[in-house]
């Protein structure tokens, strides 16, 4: 089965490196991806928050120097939800890349929903990073 899918992006003015290195410490997620949750802690080499939907536990792509940031996001039905991200060089710049599958069972409205909440979440990322300027 394959699913239907969206991709959401977003433009940001710092080098590669720079956002990598933010977006893959797993610390930093609860500063902008409200859509997980607004806390993030590690517990017995797992990471663990508490989101909108409850309890979840994410786990990471191992650093890597290709800008891959995937993610699988465990819900509390114990559902597992693959997330491919990245972050490519764009001139000096940076694009951050995520795909949005649409799940089984997942309504237009709930789809919508999601793609709004990660736009909102890529924009805040994107003010966080370029506010450091």
């Amino acid at each position: 089965m394959t699913f239907s899918a969206t991709h959401i992006s977003i433009l940001i003015n710092q080098p590669v490196s720079v956002v990598y290195k933010f977006v893959s410490n797993p610390k930093n997620l609860s500063k902008w991806a409200a859509g997980l949750g607004g806390s993030i802690k590690n517990v017995n080499s797992e990471w663990i928050a508490e989101s909108p939907m409850g309890r979840i536990t994410i786990e990471f792509a191992k650093k890597n120097n290709f800008g891959v940031l995937d993610h699988d996001v465990t819900l509390p039905s114990g559902e597992k939800v693959y997330n491919p991200m990245r972050v490519c060089a764009n001139d000096k710049g940076s694009e951050v890349l995520f795909t949005l599958y649409r799940r089984p069972r997942m309504s237009d409205e709930e789809f919508t929903k999601d793609a709004r909440t990660v736009k909102r979440d890529l924009r805040k990322l994107k003010e966080l990073l370029e506010r450091s300027d």
